[in-house]
């Protein structure tokens, strides 16, 4: 038999856990093409991507297009870079901001992630 739920541990184990930042892509299987992402809490990101394009709010309306014709089992949520480094939070914004626009250059070098 298993133990209950600690709500309350599991909250604080929640918030205590290191949080990893970076780049993340959304990557259609079949084809390969990626569409680059950064997230400060790259865990957490996926659920709030794929509820954004369930909902039809993701503001790339390539993605979200391709999301609507294709289905969500299509897709696949892909780490690109981790940023281990600590840093203050407008740092690690302005880092997050270059390191996507050069994941977003890549991938549209070529194809598969």
């Amino acid at each position: 038999m298993s133990e209950p739920l600690d709500r309350k541990a599991a909250l604080r184990a929640y918030r205590e856990r290191k949080v990893r930042s970076g780049i993340h892509a959304v990557r259609h299987g079949a084809t390969g093409r990626a569409w680059a992402g950064s997230s400060p809490d790259l865990d957490a990101a996926k659920n709030g991507l794929w509820n954004r394009l369930e909902e039809g709010r993701h503001l790339d309306r390539e993605l979200q297009s391709e999301w609507k014709r294709l289905g969500a089992d299509a897709f696949e949520y892909v780490i690109l870079e981790v940023i281990e480094e600590e840093m203050e939070p407008w740092a690690l914004k302005e880092t997050l901001k270059t390191r996507k626009a050069e994941w977003t250059k890549r991938l549209s070098e070529r194809s598969p992630v």
